[in-house]
């Protein structure tokens, strides 16, 4: 039986054509240059080299600088959400439509979450949400990220559905038993049990699963 729906936030529950990953991304590059000193051009491939070997840009400065991430997270989701997010009543009455019980499991902060949620108009459907500070900063694609969240809502991986843009990060939770599901182009699927382009067809995967079983 699936009892949980865990769900990714940025670029999984709204559209990667927003524009608002893309701002958040540049101000990761203005707070590397502004505050830490590195060139322009040398900071895609530190950013791509950080998040191979740690997951997020946040832990490599951490790491190698000794940011404060609360300073960090703080400056590059300091961002007007209403140029790129519209209010989602679609999605709000599809999440109110679906049984199980709903958290969101993200690699940014609480806050940003928060904001996100409002904005989309879909804040009251999340019981909780595990972020990088309630993962201790261990974060997504490790294993003990989705151990801790299992452990935390009392579930069982088979209970679960994970839903995510990155397949990278839906591979860990596919192994220890959950039902995947990637938001993003069919030729990225390879590896989750499901591909949707939008996040209003998990819907139809969720009966589908429960049609299966």
């Amino acid at each position: 039986m699936i009892r949980f729906l865990l769900l990714d936030l940025d670029n999984t529950l709204y559209q990667p054509d927003t524009g608002l990953w893309e701002a958040i991304g540049h101000r990761i590059n203005q707070y590397m240059i502004e505050r830490l000193g590195f060139h322009p051009e040398e900071v895609k491939e530190r950013r791509d080299a950080y998040l191979h070997l740690f997951g997020t840009t946040l832990n490599a400065l951490r790491h190698y600088h000794h940011v404060d991430a609360d300073d960090f997270l703080s400056y590059v989701h300091d961002l007007p959400l209403e140029r790129h997010l519209p209010e989602n009543p679609e999605l709000d009455s599809m999440l109110a439509r679906l049984p199980q019980r709903k958290v969101i499991f993200t690699n940014a902060d609480a806050p940003h979450a928060l904001r996100v949620l409002s904005r989309l108009g879909i804040r009251r459907h999340f019981e909780q949400i595990f972020d990088i500070h309630g993962m201790d900063f261990i974060c997504k694609p490790d294993p003990r990220a989705y151990e801790k969240v299992l452990e935390l809502i009392g579930a069982r991986p088979e209970e679960c559905v994970f839903a995510d843009d990155s397949l990278q990060n839906l591979v860990p939770a596919r192994v220890m038993g959950m039902t995947t599901v990637l938001v993003g182009p069919e030729e990225d699927a390879a590896g989750a049990n499901y591909c949707i382009r939008n996040i209003l067809e998990i819907e139809s995967v969720l009966k589908s699963c429960l049609k299966h079983r």
